[in-house]
């Protein structure tokens, strides 16, 4: 029998994207999931655009916060409810490849890692593509998670619960994403890239992450108070991501047309 896949999916006011992600969902080749929607409090339609699912699918599960609250806690709330043997990622305006959770189980259990990412392409808010995409690393330990303040992409993440066990996601604002990747590492060596891409990111002008100073606080708030680090060391990682951000180097984003499907292991631009 398939591994049960539970996806956390957090909503806000994504009526028009929400769709595309759960067909997705619905086109994936493995089909044991079970895909939990949390909504914190949508002002839109978002409750009209879900209600044909939730009544076709009993695999799909919807629950509403008595408060708008942020993606921590609708995550939270949705990893509480899982009961997958593997947790995966999905935000409601990203989308998935029909193979994405396939070719990601198998890639774990032949590997016999409990913590994974794949590759992902960006795609501007009405679809159309960007031309590049984003590869992890091929082992990211938790140095190295914060070396390079995380590069992986939250769609693409997926662990295995079996072995990571339940867990809640830290509640901070921003790059709470992060901040349950650096506790997964505690449970865990690494995690491992694939070279696939798998996921489609959408880049939208209301984007919570795109305003990069805004984050600053954030990140020392991650690094000093919820990962114990010291003064030092906390502002050496936010000098490290400072200058990622700023310089591109170690993020590795490549042209669409220069990747290979499944050869992609034996090119420069999939990285140690």
């Amino acid at each position: 029998m398939e591994e049960l896949v539970s996806i956390v999916m957090p909503t806000y006011n994504c009526a028009n994207f929400i769709e595309e992600s759960i067909k997705s969902v619905l086109a994936q080749h493995h089909k044991n999931w079970e895909l939990l929607i949390v909504d914190d409090c949508s002002t839109d339609n978002t409750k009209t655009v879900l209600a044909p699912y939730l009544a076709k699918y009993p695999n799909i599960r919807y629950t509403c916060l008595k408060r708008n609250s942020g993606t921590a806690v609708a995550r939270s709330e949705a990893l509480r409810q899982a009961k997958g043997d593997y947790v995966a990622f999905l935000d409601s305006d990203d989308l998935w490849t029909p193979n994405k959770l396939s070719l990601q189980i198998d890639f774990m259990k032949q590997n016999k890692v409990a913590f994974s990412a794949t590759g992902y392409e960006l795609i501007f808010e009405d679809g159309t593509s960007k031309g590049v995409a984003l590869i992890p690393p091929k082992k990211t330990n938790y140095n190295k998670m914060l070396l390079l303040s995380d590069p992986i992409g939250n769609l693409t993440a997926m662990y295995d619960r079996r072995v990571i066990g339940d867990q809640q996601v830290p509640n901070i604002k921003k790059r709470n994403d992060f901040a349950l990747w650096l506790q997964t590492l505690h449970k865990t060596d690494a995690c491992y890239g694939m070279p696939d891409v798998l996921g489609k990111y959408r880049i939208r002008s209301s984007s919570i992450s795109r305003n990069k100073l805004a984050l600053c606080p954030y990140h020392w708030h991650l690094y000093h108070h919820i990962e114990k680090l010291g003064v030092i060391k906390s502002a050496w990682y936010i000098c490290c991501w400072a200058f990622i951000k700023g310089t591109k180097i170690g993020i590795n984003k490549v042209r669409l047309e220069n990747l290979h499907k499944r050869d992609i292991e034996d090119s420069v631009l999939y990285y140690e």
